[in-house]
């Protein structure tokens, strides 16, 4: 089946147009695609009070978070299409993510603006379900977000805390979930590897796109490989460090000192992303990273056992 297009036309930046044709429908890959779904792993960071918490045997804990995860799913993905239709010009300019539905003209935007709609009304819905404390979590999230794509993105270094903020969000959405307090030691350790994750990303960025990176992204401007190197060492050892002081100092631990045997699952991740970044020239899309590449996943899927195994024991 062949849907009908309309011809629209758009100033490039030499000031001629390019003609980009616009369906009036996408299929349900391309609708797949716009919602992104691979970036839902990031939403599993919420299932974190449960598990620290000890509570996975409680199956009422089990249910709420799982609807937290959903929300926070169909959020985020709403905050994808509004991105993306915010950024349909500067896609074109990308290698890669000219491909996407809205920049490559596979979806209409009208279209792609009401399902967003409905994903954020439904998400929040959902949250409301479970407490109006989730609820307030998901709204903090949705503002922070939107104004991330309308204004804060294009500031250097906020751009990448504020992506940090929306990773700490989901660990105390999943804590509101549940009723549990987050460990503050947890937010630290989020909040240092979404730095982490998130310089590796500009850097990727500036590297790929070369001379045409602040069309695609006005900060990263102000942002150089000499500096971002310096930003990922920095975050990298934060990271480790943090980490390592959770495993023996928070309350929401074993106190026998067993938690520490996951450090090395951490040291290996971060060294192998590091390695893949540097050795590669990956870390763009750090989701896509982890499901590709084997030894970063057996090593974060190694580090969920113990700390399972580890948990269990002392139940």
């Amino acid at each position: 089946m062949v849907l009908p297009s309309e011809a629209r036309s758009s100033q490039d930046e030499s000031g001629g147009t390019t003609e980009v044709h616009v369906r009036a429908g996408g299929g349900l890959k391309a609708w797949v695609r716009l919602l992104r779904p691979i970036q839902w792993t990031k939403n599993a960071i919420v299932f974190a009070a449960l598990v620290f918490a000890r509570l996975f045997d409680k199956p009422e804990a089990v249910v709420d978070s799982v609807l937290a995860f959903i929300a926070f799913c169909a959020i985020s993905s709403t905050i994808y299409i509004f991105n993306d239709w915010r950024d349909i010009e500067r896609d074109r300019h990308h290698p890669t993510k000219r491909a996407r539905p809205l920049a490559s003209g596979v979806i209409a935007p009208q279209a792609a603006l009401v399902v967003a709609a409905v994903l954020a009304v439904g998400g929040c819905a959902i949250a409301a379900f479970v407490s109006w404390k989730l609820l307030a979590v998901c709204l903090a999230y949705l503002a922070m977000m939107v104004m991330y794509s309308v204004s804060w993105k294009h500031i250097v270094i906020l751009d990448v805390f504020i992506i940090a903020g929306g990773f700490i969000l989901r660990a105390v959405a999943g804590a509101a979930a549940v009723g549990v307090a987050v460990s503050s030691w947890l937010l630290l350790c989020t909040f240092f590897l979404s730095l982490f994750l998130g310089f590796c990303k500009r850097r990727n960025e500036i590297s790929t796109l070369v001379g045409d990176a602040e069309a695609h992204r006005p900060s990263l401007r102000g942002y150089s490989i000499p500096v971002l190197d310096q930003f990922i060492a920095l975050t990298a050892a934060s990271t480790l460090m943090a980490y390592s002081m959770y495993t023996f100092v928070s309350a929401f631990v074993p106190q026998d000192d067993s938690m520490m045997l996951t450090i090395p699952f951490v040291a290996f991740a971060v060294a192998r992303y590091l390695f893949l970044v540097y050795g590669r020239n990956l870390g763009g899309s750090p989701e896509s990273v982890l499901l590709k590449d084997r030894p970063l996943f057996l090593s974060i899927f190694g580090w969920g056992i113990t700390v399972l195994a580890i948990l269990v024991n002392q139940m």
